[in-house]
């Protein structure tokens, strides 16, 4: 069912996808851009979870710029929007963004979908199974996080956003095959599906940018944890839901035992 509303919500940002008049781009109050498209699917997406769950409320990236973050006060769980997550590539008229969706149990994602409608693929994650799903076999095939290649790490970093300072003092302690760009939580995912194994974020993020992608890696094997190793929890402790920085993984590369 959530599968369904996101690829629906997909289905509503494709109309303006190359049309930059017809997204009538607006600046939020943090300066981000916003596009029709954006509130279209996030509109979209609350009435479709509203119908399916109706005690369960929704955070939205949206709804949160608006001003209309519901209380949660006391809520065991909660969904967590980006209807259009990479709006600057959008605009740009790339195809590296993603509707997310993601359903949060005690400031844990246990639910994910993150759908590309541009590139007609979908990844979804619950508990220990993930899946990308393609539009053009139309079939799920489950994914996992690969082992640590001899060859040295494939690195994911933002298009446009992140430290790149703070990134290479990072990576000086690992042996780095390469670095790709990409864009919106496709970084995540690619760590998911075995394509790449690490993706440090130093620049902001918020809740809604990751905890759809964190889900889908997390089933399908990997972490997202902050920099001090604990994982990312999500609920609004940050008044805008800013996460802290974090790096997504293949593999443990924090110790364990001080992470617990």
């Amino acid at each position: 069912m959530v599968r369904r509303i996101a690829l629906e919500a997909g289905e509503i940002t494709l109309k303006y996808l190359d049309d930059i008049e017809a997204m009538n781009v607006d600046t939020k109050n943090d300066d981000s851009p916003v596009t029709l498209a954006d509130r279209e699917a996030e509109m979209y997406i609350q009435m479709s979870l509203e119908k399916i769950t109706p005690n369960i409320p929704m955070v939205g990236e949206e709804s949160v710029a608006l001003g209309r973050a519901p209380a949660l006060d006391g809520a065991e769980y909660f969904w967590l929007v980006d209807p259009l997550d990479g709006t600057k590539e959008f605009i740009a008229g790339g195809g590296d963004y993603t509707v997310n969706i993601a359903l949060i149990h005690k400031g844990t994602p246990i639910m994910g979908v993150v759908y590309a409608p541009a590139k007609g693929v979908l990844y979804a994650g619950y508990g220990e199974q993930a899946v990308k799903w393609s539009e053009d076999s139309d079939k799920d095939k489950p994914i996992s996080v690969r082992p640590i290649p001899r060859t040295g790490l494939v690195v994911v970093a933002s298009k446009s956003h992140g430290s790149a300072e703070k990134l290479d003092k990072f990576l000086e302690g690992f042996k780095v095959e390469k670095l790709v760009k990409r864009g919106s939580s496709l970084k995540i995912c690619a760590i998911a599906e075995g394509r790449a194994d690490i993706y440090p974020r130093f620049g902001p993020t918020c809740e809604w940018d990751t905890a759809a992608g964190h889900a889908v890696l997390k089933a399908a094997g990997g972490f997202l944890t902050k920099e001090c190793g604990t994982e990312l929890c999500y609920g609004g402790a940050n008044p805008k839901f800013l996460n802290p920085e974090f790096i997504a993984s293949s593999f443990a590369w924090f110790d364990e035992e001080d992470a617990a």
